[in-house]
C-alpha cells in the first residue's frame, strides 16, 4: 500500500542537497528525530545481519573536537545532530548468534531451526570466505544503504543532511572510543536545517539526463 505520493518523493529529492552550511541555532524536534532514528533501524542489509552501530552525537564539545579531523568542515559541529555510521572490523560467531536469537525472538521458532542459515553465513563471513579487508568493505557497503535511506527519510521530513567521507577514520575512532570496541567509522551524516547563507541551497542540481544513465533491456 502506497503511503507517500510519487510527487512528494520527487519533490523531496529535488529539494535536498549536500548542505554545506547549517543553521546552528535550529534543532530537529524530538518527534521528528525519533522517526529518523527509526529509519536507521529499519534499514535493510545483506542477510539481515545489520553490521553497524549508529552513533548520534549532540555533545557540542565532542563535536568541536572532531572538526579538525573532518577537514575542518563545520557541518560536523553546526548541524543539529551528527550521525556516525560505524561498522565492525571483524565479524564473529558471537555477532551472528545475536542476530539469530533476534530472528527467533521476532519470528518465532528456535535458533536451532536456523542452523542452515548460520552454517552458510559462518562459511562466508567467519571462517575465511572473505578476507578482513573484504569483510570490512562489505560492512561499509551496508552502512551506505543506511545512509541513503536516512537521507531520503530526512528529505521527506524537511530535514537537511550532508553525507561526508572527508574525515580521518583513525582519529574519529580514537575520540569516540570505537577502536577498543572493534568498530571503525564508515561515513558521517550531519542532519539539521540549512542556513540562509548557504549559497549551495540555491544552485540547480547537476545530473546527467535519464537517457544517459538508465538503460532498458
Amino acid at each position: 500500500m502506497s503511503t507517500v505520493e510519487s510527487a512528494d518523493i520527487l519533490q523531496a529529492l529535488q529539494w535536498r542537497y549536500a548542505t554545506k552550511v547549517f543553521d546552528p541555532s535550529r534543532r530537529i524536534p524530538p518527534e521528528i528525530w525519533a522517526d529518523l532514528e527509526a529509519s536507521l533501524v529499519l534499514t535493510p542489509s545483506s542477510y539481515g545481519l545489520q553490521p553497524w552501530r549508529f552513533l548520534v552525537v549532540t555533545d557540542g564539545e565532542l563535536r568541536e573536537s572532531l572538526v579538525p579531523h573532518a577537514w575542518r568542515q563545520r557541518q560536523v559541529a553546526d548541524a543539529s545532530h551528527l550521525v556516525i555510521m560505524a561498522v565492525p572490523k571483524t565479524f564473529s560467531e558471537v555477532e551472528l548468534d545475536a542476530n539469530i536469537m533476534r530472528m527467533a525472538e521476532v519470528r518465532g521458532g528456535t535458533p536451532d531451526a536456523l542452523f542452515g542459515f548460520k552454517k552458510m553465513v559462518m562459511k562466508l563471513l567467519v571462517d575465511g570466505g572473505l578476507t578482513q579487508p573484504e569483510l570490512q568493505q562489505w560492512a561499509k557497503n551496508q552502512a551506505y544503504i543506511a545512509l541513503g535511506q536516512f537521507m531520503l527519510a530526512a528529505a521527506l521530513l524537511g530535514v537537511d543532511t550532508c553525507p561526508m567521507e572527508g574525515f580521518v577514520p583513525e582519529k574519529f575512532d580514537e575520540l569516540l572510543g570505537l577502536s577498543e570496541r572493534g568498530y571503525t567509522c564508515a561515513v558521517l551524516c550531519p542532519a539539521g536545517y540549512r542556513s540562509e547563507n548557504d549559497r549551495y541551497a540555491h544552485l540547480p542540481k547537476v545530473r546527467f539526463k535519464a537517457e544517459d544513465v538508465i538503460e532498458h533491456r
